[in-house]
């Protein structure tokens, strides 16, 4: 048996309400002859006499009763269905996977996070932090939508916008002697804490470093930049870190100088090209653009 018809449904259910055919034709809009004929329709495909008439009244038959009795609860699960899908077009419901490292995650991302539920409710999304290859290669292999990852990534499968310039500071325990402005060899003068080897985090600032003349050996390496700011407040080292991760109560707990010459990191998002771009994906995605508006900020 093939599905049945929900407006044949509905309009048998009316008929049997009003106890007319050309009372349910009035109330529906149609003519009387379109609503006998959803009726009979109904009737031919079940097989049964859905509706008898007692005088000039439409009354439901036994079937026709037994039949009315789902009704309501085909109704009931066809607008929860109608009302689900419709979430999804609003763009108000639905699932997004971000993937990014530890420090925007702590630094960048609740603020804008929580804004996003605050006008989408029901939209699901989850945080992953890794480095950034391994996000980069979550997003190629669709287990994340969104990477927010440091510059530089390759693979034509991508759309890479550049998003935001991240510079860095020379951090030492409370009390260090330190110049205004730091150079690579002034810090190669005391234990270096930096971040963990093969990260891109790590490469831009050996680069730094190298380009200052000093090849250092790091005393201790973290993927955490919380726990390179705990390592130097301990009083075991110096490091660099993103401008970004120093709270008020890092500069009071620790001497933080800008470096010379200056340097940073750029992120950018990272999605497959072939991404498709539903609401929930697009207002997130707007939500993460105003980040560049932290550059200026940090000017």
């Amino acid at each position: 048996m093939s599905a049945l018809n929900l407006d044949y449904l509905r309009t048998f259910a009316l008929v049997a309400e009003l106890g007319s055919f050309s009372a349910a034709a009035e109330r529906l809009g149609l003519t009387q002859p379109a609503i006998s004929l959803q009726v009979r329709a109904l009737e031919k495909q079940l097989g049964v006499r859905l509706v008898e008439r007692v005088g000039r009244t439409a009354r439901p038959s036994a079937a026709g009763a037994e039949l009315l009795a789902h009704v309501d609860r085909i109704e009931a699960v066809t607008s929860q269905a109608l009302e689900a899908v419709a979430r999804h077009a609003r763009g108000v419901f639905g699932r997004v996977r971000i993937g990014t490292g530890a420090t925007p995650c702590a630094f960048l991302l609740p603020p804008l996070l929580a804004g996003l539920k605050r006008r989408f409710p029901d939209l699901d999304i989850t945080v992953t932090t890794g480095n950034s290859a391994d996000i980069v290669r979550a997003v190629d292999e669709n287990l994340l939508d969104i990477g927010l990852v440091t510059l530089p990534v390759a693979g034509r499968i991508f759309d890479i916008e550049p998003l935001l310039e991240e510079r860095f500071a020379a951090i030492a325990p409370l009390g260090t002697d330190l110049p205004d402005s730091v150079t690579a060899a002034i810090l190669a003068k005391y234990p270096m804490i930096l971040y963990e080897p093969g990260a891109n985090t790590r490469r831009i600032t050996d680069d730094w470093l190298m380009s200052g003349g000093t090849n250092v050996k790091p005393l201790m390496s973290f993927g955490s930049v919380d726990a390179i700011k705990e390592m130097v407040a301990a009083g075991l080292g110096a490091a660099l870190v993103p401008e970004i991760a120093l709270r008020t109560e890092d500069r009071e707990r620790l001497e933080v100088r800008p470096v010379s010459p200056p340097f940073s990191r750029r992120s950018a998002l990272v999605l497959r090209r072939d991404k498709r771009l539903d609401r929930a994906l697009r207002e997130t995605l707007a939500a993460l653009r105003t980040l560049a508006n932290l550059e200026e900020k940090m000017q």
